[in-house]
């Protein structure tokens, strides 16, 4: 049941769903079956952000997501995080007790919500965003996801400043790293472009392309975790993607493989995913999710780098291994 100030937060804050649409949004896409099933991703967020920003208790916002469809329960959960991030902002621990309960499988999408958050609340309460989920796996580790959550929220809803413009933000120190903060939103904008293209694998690759070539290492992951998350392309694309990214292939199956690991952790692991992670990778969604799980003793917190980019590392170097390429960003 909702309250007056449910009510209120829900209409001040959360968009329509027309307004997440391509044609909406302005996007240079053809409308299709492809962009069509595209558009209920952000659309599954903005049901799962509603349900909860306008509940009076987690039960109705649990049953609500459960009835989701299990392809897009997880980006329902991020936008139910989303909702419950901002209103712990104000007052409460909701995140908290939600991502250490029935949002748990769902883990990896829940840190983007908080992102989706971030992009809506000034920087002074970023500090407050992020709960204790001190015995959660992968935490602290997969924070950086919130960072690439903000960073698809700004390509997605600021693209002439934030993509067309190239902006870079001004850099936070979030888990006490500032440099690596401007990393990870490149990683959130590549995913963001995969969508803003409407899965046009030439579009996106000759976006990415203009981009300042520090940043295109971090952008293709992105592009590569899109691609296998959230779908879109056929084999055929695929493997034009592939060929297109060129020496930055390795950050390509980088991507896919935490999509895939994702979707295997979630419990439900799409027909498009298990292709475009074999596509991507020459991996099947079981050696993918191995290799991330082999790789992730790797990541050790204390150093200079984050554990998170130690990780992705270690997954990188695999496919430039076998590429013969050159380790390391």
């Amino acid at each position: 049941m909702s309250t007056v100030l449910g009510s209120l937060r829900r209409l001040a804050m959360a968009p329509s769903l027309a307004a997440v649409t391509f044609r909406q949004r302005g996007f240079p896409v053809r409308p299709s079956a492809v962009t069509e099933r595209l558009e209920a991703i952000p659309q599954s967020v903005i049901c799962g952000f509603e349900w909860a920003i306008d509940s009076r208790d987690q039960w109705e916002v649990e049953r609500r997501l459960a009835i989701v469809e299990p392809e897009l329960r997880g980006f329902a959960y991020e936008g139910a995080t989303m909702a419950f991030t901002i209103r712990d902002a104000m007052r409460g621990e909701r995140s908290r007790a939600f991502l250490l309960g029935p949002a748990q499988p769902y883990i990896f999408l829940t840190y983007i919500g908080i992102g989706f958050a971030m992009a809506r609340l000034p920087r002074r309460l970023w500090s407050k965003v992020l709960p204790d989920l001190d015995g959660s796996p992968y935490y602290p580790t997969m924070s950086w996801l919130a960072v690439d959550g903000y960073g698809f929220d700004r390509a997605y809803f600021d693209t002439e400043r934030w993509v067309d413009g190239q902006f870079v933000p001004a850099p936070y120190p979030w888990a006490g790293d500032p440099d690596y903060f401007l990393r990870a939103v490149d990683q959130g904008i590549g995913r963001a472009l995969w969508f803003m293209h409407g899965a046009d694998v030439a579009a996106v690759a000759a976006r990415v392309a203009g981009f300042a070539g520090h940043r295109r290492p971090d952008l293709w992951s992105g592009v590569g975790l899109a691609a296998a998350f959230a779908g879109g392309a056929d084999a055929q694309d695929l493997t034009e993607l592939r060929k297109l990214a060129e020496d930055y292939r390795p950050e390509v199956g980088l991507g896919a493989v935490l999509a895939a690991k994702a979707r295997d952790y979630a419990g439900h692991i799409p027909r498009y995913t298990a292709e475009a992670t074999f596509a991507l990778t020459d991996l099947t969604v079981a050696e993918a999710v191995e290799l991330a799980d082999s790789t992730e003793d790797h990541a050790h917190a204390g150093g200079p780098v984050p554990a998170y980019e130690l990780w992705r590392q270690s997954i990188r170097a695999r496919f430039a291994e076998r590429d013969g390429r050159v380790t390391g960003r």
